[in-house]
């Protein structure tokens, strides 16, 4: 497949894209063509890339949804010759996303990467990947032998493996883990931008925002903006799973609704009950609700949601929702870098409950002590973990409040005794089980 130059033609980041393995360089170059010459001046190119990423509204596809012109101009003022981090530590179990752009378009995202470092005139390219990820890790490492070293002009490119878990990717923690530190969040006492690895300036972003990176260099902001939601224009890529007939990675249009999605996924393969928006550092939603939501930040805001790491699960009216939540309270839990009291206790202390309330033994004031505890976990963390995994916890007692009265009341229901479908490992799933 060859890459339109129109701007308002899907696919982008997946164009060319085949089920045979990455594509090679020279085939990329095909489709892409080539990246626009290095400007002269370190300031003159941070200045100009910084322009152009302003003029496309990009934000990063990480879960933040910051924007990547502030990020940038950031590491562009801070003194030091700069580091650039692609983190492609994709914890989040429903998300496949990331990976599949490593495992099939690695070089877009290698572009993407030196486009940065070349405006910024960074030393060196680290590309931290999940070591679990193994065709990612073989794929990214696979296309960096095809490029010359340094990588065509650029800087040297490196490949670093990561231990797997849900907050290694959080950056703090790559940035520590590549620093020779374990893999997980840690108070840093200057921004990552000013001082990140080897103390340096760092820039630290996902897969999917150094790929539309690498496309904006080429055709420009105007071009990237010329689709999607006006607040945060162009595409982005969602991972969709639960009870559609195609699961998989979709490029959409920023602003795209629910409902469209779920129709491009071949629809829903029975009624749904509610949708989880965002991984599960995100919200549940009722399937009336979510159906007409559109996925933008700004659409999404109404309702307390983001598209966090790009994750649409959609729930069957058939699946008990009490036990899914409680199998994802307990694989939070578990995920816990256990430095922090909420996460130690806090997070332990609410799956406890739950799989209490499954089991029918947690008492008449379960659900209130829930809420309470969920409430009381947020901003306490040297990380966002205990944040997202409250978020996840209220919002499953606000649509499944029903389902879980019920269970505290009369214990588990036939529902319990299925499969669970909501992505997580199996240790934790016999666990919960």
């Amino acid at each position: 497949m060859s890459f339109s130059t129109n701007p308002t033609t899907l696919p982008r980041l997946l164009a060319g894209m085949s089920a045979a393995g990455p594509v090679p360089l020279a085939d990329h170059l095909e489709i892409h063509g080539p990246l626009p010459p290095r400007r002269r001046g370190r300031g003159d190119a941070a200045l100009a890339l910084v322009n152009e990423l302003e003029r496309s509204g990009l934000r990063g596809r990480g879960g933040a949804a910051f924007p990547t012109a502030t990020k940038v101009t950031a590491v562009a003022a801070s003194r030091g010759r700069p580091i650039v981090v692609v983190n492609a530590c994709e914890g989040e179990p429903a998300s496949v996303k990331d990976r599949l752009l490593l495992e099939r378009v690695p070089h877009l995202v290698i572009d993407g990467a030196l486009v940065a470092a070349r405006a910024l005139g960074a030393t060196e390219v680290l590309l931290a990947v999940d070591e679990s990820a193994t065709n990612a890790v073989h794929a990214t490492d696979w296309a960096l032998g095809e490029r010359p070293e340094p990588a065509q002009g650029g800087p040297p490119l490196r490949l670093a493996t990561v231990p797997s878990g849900y907050v290694t990717g959080q950056e703090t923690a790559v940035v520590n883990f590549l620093d020779g530190g374990p893999a997980k969040p840690i108070y840093m006492p200057a921004p990552i931008y000013e001082r990140g690895v080897k103390g340096r300036p760092t820039l630290v972003s996902n897969v999917e925002t150094f790929a539309h990176l690498a496309l904006i260099a080429r055709h420009g902001g105007a071009w990237f903006r010329a689709l999607g939601a006006p607040g945060t224009p162009g595409s982005t890529l969602v991972s969709v799973s639960g009870a559609v007939a195609h699961p998989g990675v979709f490029e959409i249009e920023t602003g795209t609704h629910i409902a469209s999605l779920i129709q491009a996924a071949g629809g829903a393969t029975e009624g749904l009950r509610a949708f989880l928006l965002g991984g599960y550092a995100g919200i549940w939603v009722s399937a009336d609700l979510g159906y007409q939501l559109p996925l933008s930040p700004e659409g999404l805001y109404e309702v307390g949601a983001s598209l966090g790491s790009g994750v649409v699960f959609a729930l069957p009216s058939s699946a008990c929702a009490v036990s899914e939540v409680a199998l994802m309270a307990r694989w939070l839990s578990d995920q816990s870098a256990g430095q922090c009291g909420p996460c130690v206790h806090g997070l332990d202390a609410i799956a406890t409950a739950l799989e209490q309330v499954r089991a029918g033994g947690a008492g008449e004031d379960a659900l209130a002590r829930i809420y309470r505890w969920a409430a009381l976990a947020p901003g306490r963390g040297a990380c966002a973990h205990p944040d997202g995994a409250a978020r996840f916890v209220m919002s499953a007692t606000r649509v499944f409040g029903d389902e879980l009265a019920d269970h505290a009341r009369h214990g588990p229901c036939d529902g319990c005794l299925e499969r669970h479908l909501l992505p997580a490992p199996l240790a934790t799933a016999r666990r919960a089980a």
